[in-house]
């Protein structure tokens, strides 16, 4: 990584990396990818860009559930660097090693999150990184999961955010609004979600930059 190289951060949405700004001084290509909710919209986008660049290393990266009792909100967990120099700097950073479990719905309550902790071991569950991992093994790509704690394992989601997902796992404005409609109770949770994310959102960028620092300063 002392060479210029091609870095691609992969986010499922917007708001997963609004805090992040690469360094304007390191000898890199940074770009980042919106690849959308889920496994089939991850895995599309990535192969779209791959058959256009092949970047050096990916990290994939976002907000992820907790499974594991006592994680608090903010932690920042990572699995799959095998590089040393990769494993070092999201250490140095405040990263932790971390076991992902995927999932293909959004784990919304306490006993959910529960259950698939004691039947996994995993430390937090997320829907993109395992697709986008799979095509980075296959293409021969360093690739790294990144995600930040958003919800912990002892809290449930102010709304079953499947319930106003489209069939392609976008967030349908009309779904939600009548969800809030008939249960307007709802809204002070989905804002204080909203500074959670933020929160999030911020502790994740602050990692992605010192790791983008460290790997790409010479020495």
């Amino acid at each position: 990584m002392h060479q210029r190289s091609e870095i691609l951060l992969c986010f499922a949405v917007k708001e997963e990396c609004r805090f992040f700004a690469a360094p304007d001084h390191i000898p890199s290509t940074v770009n980042v990818l919106i690849t959308g909710m889920g496994r089939k919209n991850a895995e599309r986008s990535f192969r779209t860009v791959l058959a256009k660049a092949k970047p050096d290393l990916v990290l994939t990266s976002g907000f992820a559930g907790g499974l594991r009792p006592g994680l608090e909100r903010g932690a920042v967990l990572f699995a799959g660097a095998k590089e040393k120099r990769v494993e070092s700097a999201l250490l140095r950073a405040g990263a932790r090693p971390g076991l992902f479990q995927p999932s293909d719905r959004v784990v919304t309550g306490p006993e959910e999150k529960r259950k698939l902790h004691e039947s996994t071991g995993a430390d937090a569950v997320e829907m993109e990184s395992f697709a986008i991992s799979a095509v980075c093994r296959e293409h021969g790509i360093p690739g790294v999961t990144l995600r930040v704690i958003l919800d912990t394992a002892e809290e449930e989601l102010p709304l079953d955010f499947n319930q106003v997902l489209t069939s392609d796992q976008r967030l349908d404005g009309r779904k939600l609004a009548a969800v809030l409609l008939r249960s307007p109770g709802k809204i002070p949770g989905l804002l204080q979600l909203r500074k959670q994310s933020e929160f999030a959102a911020k502790e994740l960028g602050r990692v992605l930059r010192t790791v983008l620092e460290q790997l790409c300063t010479p020495g």
